[in-house]
C-alpha cells in the first residue's frame, strides 16, 4: 500500500484522535468459525509468505497458481480462475458464479505482491513463516496476504457449502499495487461496469493494547499521490566568483514560499462524516474545533485550530511538502543545478496538473521549473457511502462488536481503489483485520500478524458476501 512516503500507515493514523485516547467498547465473544477452517486460512497465509512475490523475484505467477489450486480443490471449476501475465508480474481473476447475470458483479481486491525484505536485516527469514507467541511472522503477514488468504478461504468455504449468491463475485488480485500498478489498472479497466469494490487492502478494525476494540475505519476514498521534482539550472562557475544567479538559493526561497503556502480547506461527504463520526470520542478544543467544523465547514477559526493538528490537516485540504533536495556538483564551483522532490498528498476532485500549476506559481520564479515525473497514482473521487455497503459493514462488525464506532475515513495515501474509483467503480476499504497500533510493521522488519485475529476476519468476510452479494 502506497501511503506516507510509501510506508504503510496504520490506522491510527488513517482515523487520527478519533482512534486514541478511549477504552472502546468490552471484548466480544469470538465469533463461531469452524476450527478446520481456521487451520486451513493459517495454512493458506503461510504458504502465501513463502512465495517472495516482491519485484522482479518472478514469483507470481507461481503464487497465483497456489490459490487457483485452493479454489479448485474447493469446486471452482478451473476455467472460471484465470491468471494473466502483465508485464513482468500477473493478475489473479476468479469467478464465483451467481444466480442472476443480468446483475453487475460484486469485486472483491487485493494485491499479491510485497516490499522487498532482506534476510540480514530481519531476526527471522522474512520469506519463511514462523508462528511465535502467538504471531505470524513474515514479509506480507498483514500487507497485504493476511487478507488475500481470508478472502480466499472464506471463498473456498462457501464454495464447498454449495452457497449461490445472486451477482457474481469476482475475485481480483493485482501482482504491482506496492510499484507501479500497470496489473491493477487492467483490471479496474476490465471491471469498471462492476456494482461496487470491496478492497482487503484498507479499512479495518483498532485494538487498545489491552487488546480491546477502539474503532473500525471504513475507507472509502484516497488523496492522489504525486511527486513533482523542481529543478533549477545555471551555468555555473568559479566559487572564487559568485554572481547573483545560484541555482541552489534560487530553490532554497521557492521551497521556503512553498512551504508557508496553505492550499485551500475542500470538504466532501466522506471527510463530514469521519469529522462527525470522531466528535463523540473527543474533548478540550479540539472537540469545540470539530464540533464548530461540523456544523459549518467554511468556520475559518476552527479550519485554523484543525490545521495545526498533522492528524487532521490531510483530511482538510490538498498538502505538499519538500521530502528530497540535492544541488550542487564540487565544494569549489558554483552550482550548476539545484533538484527538490515535493510530496503531494491532492484532495479528491483536484486535478494533479493544478497542483503543479500552483506550484509553479507559488515558487514565484520562473527558473524554477516543476515537472511531475510520472507514478502509479491517479486522479479518483471519494466513493458515496452508500447505505448498503455502510449496512453491511455494520452488521459484520457489529455482529464482533456491538456498539463499536464505525468511521468513515480517507486515506492520505493508495491503494488499488483508487483506479477503480477512477472509472466509476464505489470501493471501499472494508478490511476484516483488528490489530493493536503496536503490532503494525508492514513493510519494516520482523513483519507479524496476531494468529488471533484470523477467525474475525472469517467471519468478516463471510458476512460481508453473504449481505451484498444476494441483492
Amino acid at each position: 500500500m502506497k501511503s506516507c512516503s510509501k510506508i504503510k500507515h496504520t490506522l491510527a493514523v488513517v482515523l487520527g484522535c478519533a482512534a486514541i485516547g478511549f477504552a472502546g467498547v468490552g471484548m466480544a465473544s469470538p465469533p463461531a468459525v469452524a476450527p478446520e477452517l481456521h487451520d486451513q486460512a493459517l495454512a493458506i497465509l503461510q504458504k502465501s509468505i513463502s512465495f517472495r512475490t516482491v519485484e522482479g523475484a518472478g514469483q507470481m505467477p507461481a503464487y497465483a497458481e497456489y490459490l487457483k489450486s485452493v479454489l479448485v480443490a474447493a469446486g471452482f471449476p478451473a476455467a472460471d480462475i484465470v491468471i494473466e501475465p502483465v508485464a513482468d508480474t500477473a493478475t489473479f481473476v476468479a469467478h464465483y458464479r451467481g444466480t442472476d447475470s443480468k446483475k453487475k458483479p460484486l469485486m472483491v481486491i487485493g494485491h499479491m505482491d510485497v516490499v522487498e525484505a532482506k534476510r540480514e536485516d530481519w531476526k527471522r527469514d522474512p520469506f519463511t513463516p514462523v508462528i511465535e507467541n502467538g504471531y505470524v511472522f513474515g514479509r506480507g503477514s498483514v500487507d497485504n496476504k493476511f487478507e488475500v488468504s481470508m478472502i480466499v478461504a472464506t471463498i473456498a468455504k462457501l464454495k464447498r457449502e454449495g452457497w449461490k449468491p445472486k451477482r457474481d463475485v469476482i475475485l481480483a488480485f493485482s501482482g504491482d499495487e506496492e510499484t507501479q500498478m500497470v496489473s491493477t489498472r487492467k483490471l479496474a479497466e476490465q471491471f469498471k461496469n462492476a456494482e461496487l469494490v470491496l478492497n482487503g487492502d484498507a479499512g479495518g478494525g483498532l485494538l487498545s493494547e489491552e487488546g480491546k476494540p477502539v474503532v473500525y475505519g471504513l475507507q472509502a476514498g484516497e488523496k492522489t499521490y504525486a511527486d513533482f521534482k523542481l529543478t533549477v539550472t545555471n551555468p555555473g562557475g568559479h566559487s572564487s566568483r559568485p554572481t547573483k544567479s545560484n541555482a541552489i538559493n534560487q530553490l532554497a526561497k521557492a521551497l521556503d514560499r512553498i512551504a508557508q503556502y496553505q492550499f485551500p480547506p475542500m470538504h466532501n461527504e466522506l471527510t463530514l462524516a469521519y469529522f462527525r463520526e470522531s466528535l463523540p470520542k473527543l474533548s478540550g478544543p479540539t472537540a469545540e474545533a470539530v464540533r464548530a467544523y461540523v456544523a459549518n465547514p467554511e468556520d475559518a477559526k476552527a479550519i485554523a485550530t484543525l490545521s495545526n493538528d498533522p492528524s487532521y490537516l490531510g483530511q482538510l485540504r490538498t498538502t505538499c511538502v519538500t521530502t528530497e533536495i540535492a544541488g550542487g556538483h564540487a565544494v569549489n564551483a558554483l552550482p550548476q543545478k539545484a533538484v527538490a522532490n515535493i510530496n503531494c498528498r491532492i484532495f479528491p476532485g483536484v486535478p494533479v496538473d493544478e497542483v503543479q500549476k500552483k506550484l509553479a506559481e507559488v515558487a514565484g520564479d520562473p527558473e524554477v521549473i516543476v515537472t511531475l515525473p510520472g507514478s502509479g497514482s491517479v486522479e479518483s473521487d471519494a466513493s458515496p457511502l452508500r447505505k448498503d455497503v455502510m449496512a453491511a459493514v455494520s452488521k459484520a462488525v457489529h455482529a464482533q462488536h456491538p456498539g463499536l464506532s464505525i468511521v468513515p475515513s480517507m486515506s492520505a495515501g493508495a491503494t488499488d481503489s483508487m483506479h477503480f474509483r477512477a472509472v466509476g467503480v464505489p470501493s471501499y476499504g472494508v478490511s476484516g483485520l483488528f490489530m493493536k497500533d503496536s503490532d503494525e510493521f508492514s513493510h519494516g522488519l520482523d513483519e507479524r500478524v496476531p494468529v488471533s485475529s484470523i477467525d474475525g476476519a472469517l467471519a468478516h468476510w463471510d458476512s460481508l458476501l453473504k449481505t451484498l452479494a444476494v441483492k
